[in-house]
């Protein structure tokens, strides 16, 4: 459930659920978002020449999910029933934003992402050279959002 206060919230302090079987924390969460489009109409016998901008259907933004990579299939393996249609791979995943307060363990915000998909993984990048972290990226899209 929503809690409103004077401060905004920090974004440090999230977990992500997606479900059944997926271990880890994620670094970053991005685009969570919709929109709605409009369509625009207009009667031959308008009095006025302008169209009507009419409501038309919602539109879920993919969303963009980051961690680091720690050994484990699971993202693959969701995405591969998928590619083998030995599942329609549909879960609702559930991002929470915290309060930065560590004792407080309630959600001050929720996002569900309803009916939501693997559409793209990507490992790497890998460098010989560098420091970072190895990532792993995945990409949902999702039918609808609903927020609490």
């Amino acid at each position: 459930m929503a809690t409103e206060r004077a401060n905004p919230y920090p974004q440090f302090n999230f977990t992500v659920n997606l479900g059944v079987g997926i271990r880890a924390g994620f670094q970053e969460c991005s685009n969570i978002g919709m929109e709605m489009t409009v369509v625009e109409y207009r009667n031959g016998n308008d009095p006025t020449n302008n169209v009507r901008k009419i409501t038309g259907l919602n539109k879920a933004s993919d969303v963009t999910l980051k961690r680091g990579a720690i050994g484990v299939l699971d993202l693959y393996q969701w995405l591969d029933d998928i590619r083998n249609g030995t599942s329609n791979g549909v879960r609702n995943v559930t991002v929470n934003l915290m309060s930065e307060d560590k004792t407080n363990t309630t959600p001050v915000l929720t996002w569900r992402l309803l009916n939501a998909r693997i559409i793209k993984y990507v490992g790497g990048p890998m460098n010989a050279k560098g420091t970072d972290i190895a990532m792993e990226e995945l990409t949902l899209s999702y039918e609808r959002l609903e927020m609490e």
